[in-house]
């Protein structure tokens, strides 16, 4: 019986993993990782390198640029990162000091992604963007797009940015430290979602990660019942 449970719940999420990548329609990702020998249980790009950033590059504002997602999966927790300058390794710039909750599936699209200020960010400096996820199993997924901050650099027009209907996100709302570092909570993609950074981000994530957790144990004894 017990082997039998453990066949069931290992199907159950390799069907659930399966289902659960994304690929980033804006700014341009640095490949397609679905296919071989990328994989997007590859940290930190899917195992995709920046050999063609020289022509793959995405021009994005130096306030903050547009991101255009389609996700294949029932709902999942989203992450972006900021790494600055060429060939990076180290995505160290938290974007959004809590986790984006994004609901099904389909297009996603937030009209504005604002950078922290004091990152020293001029006209030409290049950069790249880690996009991770966490879904209902616990198992993160990444994907990368590389960018160049401009000062002419648009956003996204409304004709390309909306999200697909049954498509909704909020930003996960968690008090530490006495106060709530995001509160906004919204499904439209004509939205600004503000960055933080720093050790409140920090020790937001690491509260949100124990949670998380949590979460994911649900999942699979609920799976295994």
């Amino acid at each position: 019986m017990a082997a039998l449970v453990f066949l069931l719940v290992t199907a159950a999420l390799r069907i659930q993993l399966v289902s659960a990548h994304f690929q980033i329609n804006y700014p341009s990702w640095r490949d397609d990782s679905f296919n071989a020998p990328f994989s997007q249980y590859t940290y930190p790009c899917a195992g995709v390198d920046e050999s063609d950033s020289a022509i793959n590059r995405t021009a994005w504002p130096l306030t903050g640029g547009s991101l255009n997602i389609d996700f294949h999966h029932p709902f999942t927790y989203v992450f972006l990162n900021l790494g600055v300058g060429t060939n990076v390794t180290n995505f160290n710039i938290s974007l959004n000091a809590m986790p984006i909750n994004e609901t099904g599936n389909g297009t996603f699209c937030i009209e504005k992604f604002v950078i922290p200020s004091g990152l020293g960010l001029t006209d030409g400096t290049n950069a790249s963007l880690q996009i991770s996820t966490v879904g209902p199993t616990g198992a993160a997924l990444y994907n990368c797009a590389d960018i160049v901050f401009r000062s002419n650099a648009t956003l996204l027009p409304a004709s390309q940015c909306s999200n697909d209907t049954g498509v909704s996100w909020s930003v996960v709302n968690q008090e530490f430290n006495g106060s709530t570092p995001i509160t906004m909570t919204t499904n439209s993609a004509n939205a600004s979602a503000t960055a933080k950074s720093g050790a409140s981000a920090s020790a937001a994530m690491n509260k949100f990660a124990a949670s998380a957790a949590v979460v994911v144990l649900g999942v699979v004894f609920s799976v295994a019942l």
